[in-house]
């Protein structure tokens, strides 16, 4: 082996040793986002108002509040309608929210699976 610092083409030392303690706290701060995220809760509503869901970061549904007005045993598909909208509404919230904060914290890396 050639002397020289010089291992597989990468250099050794200061360089990449700086590199994977950037790595690692990029790690550290990945980790900490993803749990503040999974315990934030995202609220949306439907119908008016008529019915409001509340997700978390992990897509458990976290309260679900219909107004009484909007109980109608002719319309039972109407209802169900604003309920699916409502929650969908939330997690489509929460899965942007998460997106955005992960754009911030990567620097609009595109880490795909590797999360």
């Amino acid at each position: 082996m050639a002397k020289g610092g010089y291992r597989g083409g990468m250099p050794m030392g200061g360089m990449n040793m700086n590199m994977m303690k950037q790595a690692q706290k990029m790690q550290q701060d990945l980790l900490k986002m993803q749990q503040e995220m999974e315990e934030k809760e995202y609220t949306a509503t439907s119908g008016g108002g008529m019915v409001t869901a509340c997700v978390n970061g992990k897509h458990e549904l976290k309260a679900l509040t219909i107004d009484p007005e909007a109980v109608d045993p002719e319309d039972v598909e109407m209802l169900q309608d604003m309920v699916i909208a409502a929650v969908n509404q939330a997690m489509r919230t929460a899965d942007n929210e998460a997106a955005q904060t992960m754009s911030k914290l990567t620097g609009g890396l595109n880490l795909g699976g590797l999360l």
